[in-house]
């Protein structure tokens, strides 16, 4: 298997005595799609508590990897335990604790924003008391309590961002799972969507995000895991993983390999007007 010792950082979580365990573990994790590996040989700790930004460019295997961390992908080999459980061996107990904010989001469309948050809850085991205070908070904070009687299909690629969220959060789960959870965003809403999971973290729960975007994740992650070519390239803290780079931008470029990439005399015939 490919050797992580290149790693320009190493993670330090759970690897002193008494520190606390990871909210993710993986070993060993392999996904084969056909001839393309997707994601070879991955092992990775994620620590608890954290805001954690998993990136890397468009077809690292970011996707796919947090697919089957989540359970929704199974893979060709390796382990993978969230806080303490197997996610294939335990997968009731694991589903229990986390929370999934996938890419493509797909929701009940015929439902409304409350009925959404309300079946969702309640289908989680929550009382329904319960689940109603919680949807109508949520609804609240998101600024979404002007659309709960409105159909899902009418919402927005934002107020869809959204209220995928409090579905996700409304288990109050210990971590929280986001595949591109700006993209399609417009500012407003982004602005709200970060200070709920801001407010989240806070509290002691985990985020783990994917994007490509490395200005949102340094502005927001504390701890980042950097993914090309289905590999790890780095990970652990921002500053360290960012070293004497002068950005996460700068220095994710350098891990991938991008710097200074050329088009040399590809598109000599781009520019000018002329045909």
């Amino acid at each position: 298997m490919p050797d992580q010792a290149s790693n320009r950082t190493m993670d330090t979580a759970g690897g002193a005595a008494g520190a606390a365990p990871p909210a993710v573990r993986v070993e060993g994790l392999w996904k084969r799609f056909g001839e393309q590996i997707a994601v070879a040989g991955v092992d990775l700790d994620l620590p608890a508590g954290k805001f954690i930004g998993l990136v890397g460019p468009n077809g690292a295997g970011k996707t796919t990897t947090l697919s089957m961390i989540t359970g929704l992908l199974r893979p060709d080999q390796g382990r993978i335990e969230v806080v303490g459980h197997d996610v294939w061996k335990d997968p009731v107990e694991v589903k229990a604790r986390i929370g999934v904010l996938p890419e493509g989001l797909r929701l009940f469309e015929r439902l409304s924003g409350g009925e959404l948050l309300s079946y969702t809850g309640r289908l989680r085991g929550l009382p329904g008391e319960e689940v109603d205070k919680r949807a109508a908070q949520l609804l609240d904070v998101l600024d979404l309590a002007g659309a709960r009687h409105k159909l899902v299909v009418d919402y927005s690629t934002g107020m869809r961002k959204k209220i995928g969220l409090a579905a996700a959060l409304l288990h109050n789960p210990q971590v929280l799972f986001l595949d591109e959870p700006f993209e399609g965003v417009d500012p407003v809403s982004a602005q709200t969507i970060r200070g709920v999971l801001e407010r989240y973290t806070a509290s002691g729960a985990t985020v783990v995000f994917s994007s490509h975007v490395m200005e949102l994740v340094e502005s927001l992650c504390d701890w980042v895991a950097v993914m090309a070519a289905g590999r790890i390239r780095a990970h652990g803290p921002l500053a360290e993983v960012r070293g004497s780079a002068r950005s996460l931008q700068d220095a994710f470029l350098q891990l991938v390999g991008a710097n200074g990439r050329d088009t040399g005399d590809a598109l000599d015939w781009l520019g000018g007007g002329a045909r």
